[in-house]
C-alpha cells in the first residue's frame, strides 16, 4: 500500500502533518478507523498549547477514558514503571483498587501540581458533587526545559481545564501539540503519538489504543520497523552539542486504552507490555528517563461504581459481576500493545517540524525525506 492509498487519517494528523505510514514504514498489525487511541469508543482526547515568545514552548493534553460525560465511572486500570525518574499522581490508588475516575493530564515536569488541580476545578464544574469528598486524578510528566522555561509556571488551571473541555473522538493531533509541545525524542523533536490495532475476539471486535508523550532517547538508538535510522539519516544534532541532559534523558508517559474486558491485574499486564514496544524503537531505558505507563479498560460499565458512602446501598443486590479476557487467550492483546507503541513513537516524531526555543536551542524534526529514502531501499531489495 502506498501512501496515497492510505486511509487520510493514516497517513497524516487533522492538520495535514504526515503520519509514519505515510513514508513507507511497514507496521504489523490491523489499526482502527483513525489508527489513534480514540478508536476506542468514548476515549476522546484534548489540547491547550503556548507556544509564546522565545522561552514558552509547553502546554497540555487531556484524555478521557470514558468521554467528559462519564468522568464519575471508574475504569479497571493498572501501572507499570519501567524507570521511575518521573511522574504520574493517583497511582497509589490505581495499584489499591485496581481503578481510576476522572480524566488523565499529561503536560511538564513543573506543572504536574497545576495538572492535579485543573483535574478537579473541570470535575467541580462539569460534574457537581463528584469531586465533594475526594479526588485522586491521574496527571503525569515529561521535562521540556530544553526548549521551554519549565520554571516559568506559565500552565494555569484554566489551561488544564480548557484542554478537558476542548476533548474529542476522531483523528488526534500529533507531534508539538498540548502537553508535547517541548519535548525532544531520540535526540529528534519529539511530543505526542498515537496508534491503534484491532483485536478480533469470540466473534467481537474490540481495540487497543496507545497515546504516549515522546521524549526519551539518545541519536544512535532510533529504530524504525527495525532500520536503524538513528545511524543512517544525517542531520544535525545541537542537544548532544548542547550538553544540558545526558544522551537518553527525559521521559516517556503511555497511556494504553481498550474496550477489550480486561481485570485491573490484567491491565497491569498490558502496561508492562509498553516496555516491549519502545525497545523495538531502540531504546535501552535511560536512568535520567522517567519511564511511567498506565493501561485501563473501558469495558464493564458501571463495574466498579462505588456505592452509596451514606447508607451503602448500591441500588442493587450488593454485587459486582466483572467479564474478561481468559489469560490463555490475552496474548493477541499484547502483541496490539507493543505493535501500536512502536508506531505511536514514529508518528510523534514523523509529525513534526523544527522548533527553537528557550536561550535559542534548537530541536530539529526528523528528516523525513531520507526516511522514506531508507525504507523505499529497503522495500527494493
Amino acid at each position: 500500500m502506498t501512501a496515497t492509498d492510505l486511509p487520510d487519517a493514516h497517513a497524516a494528523t487533522p492538520s495535514g502533518r504526515p503520519r509514519a505510514r505515510s513514508l513507507g514504514i511497514p507496521f504489523a498489525g490491523a489499526p482502527g478507523r483513525w489508527n489513534a487511541i480514540t478508536d476506542v469508543p468514548g476515549v476522546e482526547v484534548g489540547y491547550t498549547t503556548l507556544i509564546e515568545g522565545e522561552s514558552v514552548r509547553t502546554g497540555v493534553t487531556g484524555i478521557h477514558p470514558r468521554g467528559r460525560a462519564g468522568a464519575a465511572d471508574p475504569v479497571a486500570a493498572g501501572f507499570f514503571s519501567l524507570n521511575g525518574n518521573g511522574e504520574m499522581t493517583g497511582i497509589s490508588w490505581i495499584e489499591e483498587s485496581g481503578t481510576f475516575s476522572l480524566p488523565v493530564a499529561i503536560t511538564n515536569t513543573h506543572a504536574v501540581g497545576i495538572a492535579h488541580a485543573g483535574i478537579i476545578a473541570w470535575a467541580l464544574a462539569e460534574h457537581p458533587g463528584l469531586g465533594d469528598d475526594w479526588s485522586l486524578p491521574v496527571a503525569a510528566e515529561t521535562w521540556d526545559g530544553y526548549l521551554n522555561d519549565v520554571n516559568a509556571a506559565t500552565l494555569t488551571r484554566e489551561h488544564v481545564v480548557s484542554a478537558l473541555r476542548a476533548a474529542v473522538s476522531g483523528p488526534v493531533e500529533e507531534g508539538s501539540v498540548g502537553g508535547g509541545t517541548g519535548m525532544n525524542c531520540y535526540e529528534f523533536k519529539g511530543g505526542n503519538g498515537t496508534a491503534s490495532r484491532l483485536v478480533g475476539y469470540a466473534g467481537a471486535t474490540y481495540t487497543v489504543g496507545v497515546f504516549l508523550q515522546a521524549n526519551f532517547g539518545s541519536r544512535e538508538e532510533l529504530t524504525m520497523a527495525g532500520v536503524p535510522v538513528g545511524r543512517l539519516v544525517s542531520a544535525p544534532n545541537p542537544m548532544a552539542e548542547d550538553n544540558v541532559l545526558p544522551p537518553g534523558a527525559g521521559s516517556v508517559i503511555v497511556i494504553v486504552a481498550t474496550d477489550a474486558p480486561l481485570l485491573p491485574h490484567q491491565c497491569k499486564a498490558m502496561a508492562r507490555r509498553v516496555s516491549l514496544g519502545l525497545a523495538r524503537t531502540g531504546t535501552t531505558g535511560h536512568h535520567s528517563s522517567g519511564d511511567l505507563f498506565l493501561a485501563f479498560s473501558t469495558a464493564n460499565p458501571g463495574g466498579f461504581t462505588p456505592y452509596d458512602p451514606a447508607t451503602g446501598d448500591r441500588g442493587d443486590d450488593g454485587y459486582d459481576r466483572l467479564t474478561f479476557i481468559p489469560w490463555p487467550r490475552i496474548d493477541p492483546f499484547f502483541a496490539a500493545v507493543v505493535q501500536a507503541v512502536e508506531e505511536a513513537v514514529a508518528n510523534a516524531l514523523v509529525a513534526n517540524q523544527d522548533m527553537t526555543g528557550r536561550l535559542g536551542r534548537r530541536s530539529p524534526a526528523l528528516p523525513r525525506d531520507q526516511v522514506a529514502a531508507l525504507f523505499a531501499d529497503d522495500r527494493r531489495k
